[in-house]
């Protein structure tokens, strides 16, 4: 159980890292830290969310060998969009010669729409793995 909170803590503080990196870059360190501040909630359930992903993947392995990780990795993937959807209007400030200004303005003007399909898939994740847990488990007993 220990190595599952280490991995699922760990993976909370790679996905928030991910996070300041990504806007950090492309809008700079005090930009990051205002949104992170007007965003916080979303950003951390996304975070905490993917962490409790990675601790039951890695108690699920523990338990079988051959677990499947394409649900984490979908629902962690999502949460890593949705968490930068909300700075991604400002890669016009960086590529303003790129055509990609309506699609950019698109993702920022429903920022908090995939802010809550991150957290949806999330969820999903965790049932999905949580399911498998307690089917395991179940089968383990007869």
């Amino acid at each position: 159980m220990a190595k599952s909170l280490f991995y699922g803590f760990l993976a909370v503080f790679l996905m928030l890292g991910f996070y300041f990196g990504v806007v950090g870059i492309f809008s700079g360190w005090k930009f990051a830290q205002i949104q992170f501040a007007d965003f916080r909630w979303y950003i951390l359930a996304l975070s905490f969310g993917f962490g409790i992903q990675v601790g039951l993947y890695v108690y699920l392995r523990q338990l079988v060998q051959e677990a499947s990780i394409k649900s984490m990795a979908a629902t962690g993937a999502v949460s890593g969009v949705a968490m930068v959807s909300c700075c991604l209007h400002h890669l016009a400030d960086v590529f303003p010669v790129l055509a990609t200004t309506g699609a950019i303005s698109f993702v920022g003007q429903y920022q908090i729409e995939f802010f809550w399909v991150g957290i949806v898939s999330n969820l999903a994740g965790i049932l999905f793995i949580a399911g498998k847990i307690i089917k395991f488990k179940k089968y383990e007993k007869n």
